[in-house]
């Protein structure tokens, strides 16, 4: 039996090979960026490649890939590159992955110390497969990379652990990663087609338990916009992530990966971006990064010493 090659579109995802094929409008002038070529780029680029590591800006087409990689940063995908979800939005290839890779968190440790990283991300695929859905993994992850850079400040962006008991989120807590990032993605009403296989309130809820678990420790949350949600139901979303006491939140456009993907509703104007950041500080948010080309990792390390300067400073006049 032949490998799949995750080139192929139809091999990269089969669950939406046969769905038909949805428009892809042409995109603004707003959301279009230069393709990377930098030095820099070339060199984050060989630093992944010699570590054998993955990262969610290749497997998602981040637009803003070029940049960060020119400036060294890259988002880490730890437990492989095949996700056992199919959410209709995501790029990630999907089916059935590997074992997990006892040395992947000590060579994510050493290419973090390479690439001398201030604040690092490490994401992960959805490990369905695993009894504990990878928590463990992550938290040995995050206890290698603090080992072998101490001042590197390290956010994690987990998966929604769905299928697994209260001791996974509990074992990612205890390693105390400095952010505990888990994107909502969408309103509600758009779960069932954008993200069928999560639950809405079971991840709200994720975010509020980390507080419960660790109320010092920063949360953040993410969705996109364009998928067919109206202003209310975001606003809506905005209230619930207050409620669960999330401190960041990024808003972003949706952009359609192939023609197979989640069909793109409409492009959000920046001014309909401003307006959600100006709502998002009013309801409380220490936080908010509401741009076209917001994504959650983008300019993660500057947003973090935001963040940290932004409890410090309410904290003074509390």
């Amino acid at each position: 039996m032949r490998p799949r090659d995750l080139k192929i579109p139809d091999q990269r995802h089969p669950e939406k090979a046969r769905r038909p094929d949805a428009p892809q409008p042409k995109k603004p002038d707003w959301i279009r960026v230069k393709a990377p070529s930098s030095e820099g780029y070339k060199k984050t680029r060989d630093i992944m490649r010699e570590h054998r590591l993955v990262t969610v800006c290749e497997e998602a087409g981040c637009p803003n890939v070029g940049e960060c990689w020119s400036q060294g940063h890259a988002t880490m995908m730890i437990m492989g590159e095949i996700c056992t979800r199919g959410c209709t939005f995501c790029n990630v290839a999907t089916g059935k992955p590997d074992a997990l890779d006892a040395f992947e968190p000590g060579r994510v440790a050493d290419a973090v110390a390479k690439l001398g990283l201030s604040h690092v991300v490490i994401t992960s695929v959805d490990r369905d497969d695993v009894a504990d859905g990878g928590a463990a993994h992550i938290a040995q992850t995050i206890r290698a990379t603090r080992h072998r850079s101490p001042d590197t400040t390290i956010e994690v962006l987990t998966p929604d652990f769905l299928k697994c008991g209260p001791e996974a989120l509990e074992a990612v807590v205890e390693a105390r990663p400095d952010v505990f990032n888990h994107n909502l993605e969408t309103v509600p009403g758009l779960y069932p087609q954008v993200r069928p296989g999560a639950r809405y309130f079971h991840s709200l809820r994720l975010l509020q338990r980390v507080k419960d678990l660790d109320p010092a420790m920063f949360t953040k949350s993410g969705i996109m916009v364009g998928l067919g949600e109206d202003r209310q139901a975001v606003l809506q979303v905005m209230d619930d992530m207050r409620a669960a006491d999330v401190d960041f939140l990024t808003v972003g456009q949706y952009l359609q990966p192939t023609p197979k993907h989640h069909a793109v509703a409409r492009f959000v104007t920046p001014d309909e971006f401003a307006g959600y950041e100006k709502a998002a500080y009013g309801k409380g948010f220490l936080m908010v990064s509401a741009t076209p080309l917001t994504r959650s990792s983008y300019h993660a390390g500057d947003d973090f010493a935001q963040l940290r300067a932004a409890r410090e400073e309410r904290l003074a006049r509390a």
